[in-house]
């Protein structure tokens, strides 16, 4: 299976590594490409470990994200820029663009998201205005 955040790989040897141990995410940049992923796939409970605590939304948020998932067709991911969020970071932003069809049209979200550290790993924090 080709990985959703880059179909020029597989996805046992991109998303799957990190969705297997989030550890496996050294940046910011290849945590947010594993979340676009878990999207595409439904995996709920990757999008909640991988969102900082402090930010997670609740148990009936996930219940709606895992319906919503089911009812999208996701299309492409661009990753358009980012800063910082290196391996020696602990802070960092990614701005992308995800694009999927909702109800026989597409749409975008376009993003700069904003990731840190929590447990010595990368979390998504937030969203930046």
């Amino acid at each position: 299976m080709k990985c959703p955040c880059n179909p020029e790989k597989l996805y046992k040897d991109c998303c799957k590594k990190v969705h297997q141990d989030i550890f496996n995410a050294t940046t910011a940049r290849e945590l947010m490409r594993s979340r676009y992923s878990a999207f595409v796939l439904g995996d709920i409970d990757y999008l909640s470990k991988s969102h900082h605590s402090s930010t997670r939304p609740s148990k009936r948020d996930d219940k709606e994200t895992a319906r919503w998932t089911k009812t999208v067709e996701w299309v492409k991911l661009d990753v358009i820029n980012h800063t910082a969020g290196t391996v020696s970071d602990s802070t960092g932003t990614v701005y992308f663009k995800a694009f999927f069809i909702e109800n026989g049209s597409v749409q975008i979200i376009e993003e700069n998201s904003r990731f840190c550290k929590e447990k010595d790993h990368w979390v998504y924090l937030d969203a930046q205005g």
